[in-house]
């Protein structure tokens, strides 16, 4: 296998190794802090409509399987090593022009995926409520796949200007 060298690498090769890699490491980094800082489903108030409350979440999106009793570990595990192989092969097609939202997609999955296989569940910890209503709690893997499904949406539906 030849190494390109980074001179030699097309721009947006480069612009996805860096998205990958800061969001992974942002997503590590602020993860480990909630773990370090926060107790348990003890919610610390941020601002009046955010608070940061350490959650372990054994399930997918909004805690979907969290109680299946152990199986769906492996299941999302598979699924998203199965989806990780099939974004870096699309990303590393050379005319491929959705690089940046399959990064976004890509580095968020491999930050969930790493809690999965570490600890056996994804550690969450950014609360957003107003009044009685709250949303689940998510972590920085989350906001980087929905920044890139929801760049992929604009791509699909802006008439061909893609991002």
């Amino acid at each position: 296998m030849v190494v390109e060298k980074l001179e030699d690498m097309p721009k947006k090769k480069i612009y996805s190794i860096f998205i990958i890699l800061s969001v992974f490491l942002a997503d590590f980094l602020t993860k480990t802090i909630a773990v370090n800082k926060l107790l348990l489903y003890k919610s610390e108030p941020v601002t009046s409509f955010m608070n940061f409350t350490l959650a372990f979440n054994y399930g997918a999106a909004f805690s979907f399987l969290s109680d299946a009793g152990g199986w769906q570990r492996w299941f999302f595990i598979i699924f998203s090593i199965t989806v990780i192989c099939l974004i870096i092969y699309l990303l590393i097609k050379e005319n491929f022009s959705e690089y940046m939202p399959f990064s976004f997609v890509l580095a968020g999955a491999l930050g969930n995926l790493y809690d999965r296989i570490y600890y056996g569940y994804v550690i969450d910890f950014i609360e957003f409520y107003y009044k009685g209503f709250s949303w689940p709690i998510f972590n920085v893997a989350d906001i980087a796949i929905s920044i890139g499904i929801i760049l992929l949406l604009y791509n699909m539906f802006s008439g061909g200007k893609k991002i």
